[in-house]
């Protein structure tokens, strides 16, 4: 179940589907010093999990890093109650019955050695009811030069089902690292986004771990920066490459 993909680095996939699509989902485990165990957007626990888990470490961070990726936190807390729920400011008012011990923030200093977050900020999708916030943080893993994402960019190929295959085809998301229409149609503040998406190209990444679709190995940056071109219909700087 668990799936090595570098030193300290793993990920585990289950099927989802979203508005009639399978677009699977994906969670991301980092192991700090002292085998401390990071999930990032946890998927359905099972015994199984638990037992390969148990093997690389102990699971002491819990992370719901937006306003969608929460529905298998409360399993995880079951199976590692001394483990701290990290979650998105914002979730805690859409999801009051779910237990979150600590809200992510900003600054400096990080609660997880060797991992740095930013909050992206500007960034909407489109839900059944409307434009919705995602409120998400993304998150880079130094050592293994990985950046981590939730919803903020998709990238589906043919591994994909053939629905989601022709829909990400026609609305975004195919072979690019790139937000998907419902995206394009929600969000409406680019500035905010563009200053986002800038500040990721701040971090020295190859590869790109998205929660839906295939990761990334080579030329992460590049193609995150392509894709983030073509949705706001402009260039971006990469600060990280400037003297």
């Amino acid at each position: 179940m668990l799936r090595a993909i570098d030193r300290d680095l793993w990920v585990a996939e289950q099927p989802l589907r979203y508005f009639g699509l399978g677009i699977g989902t994906r969670m991301t485990v980092i192991r700090l010093v002292g085998n401390q165990l990071v999930v990032v957007s946890p998927i359905q626990v099972s015994e199984e999990l638990v037992d390969e888990l148990n093997k690389l470490g102990t699971v002491t961070h819990i992370i719901a890093p937006n306003l969608y990726h929460y529905q298998f936190v409360t399993g995880f807390k079951a199976a590692y109650p001394a483990a701290t729920v990290w979650a998105t400011a914002g979730l805690s008012a859409k999801k009051p019955e779910l237990t979150i011990d600590q809200a992510i923030s900003g600054g400096s200093n990080s609660p997880w050695e060797g991992i740095e977050r930013l909050f992206f900020d500007g960034f909407k999708t489109l839900s059944p009811s409307g434009p919705d916030p995602l409120e998400e943080w993304v998150f880079f893993h130094a050592a293994s030069r990985t950046l981590i994402l939730t919803d903020t960019a998709f990238c589906f190929d043919e591994s994909s089902p053939w629905l989601t295959q022709l829909v990400t085809k026609l609305g975004g998301g195919y072979k690019s690292l790139s937000p998907s229409l419902l995206e394009r149609v929600a969000t409406r503040d680019k500035e905010k986004v563009k200053a986002s998406a800038e500040q990721v190209l701040r971090w020295d990444f190859e590869r790109v771990i998205v929660a839906h679709g295939s990761i990334v190995e080579q030329g992460g940056k590049q193609q995150f920066q392509r894709g983030y071109e073509q949705f706001l219909g402009c260039s971006l700087q990469d600060s990280s490459t400037t003297v």
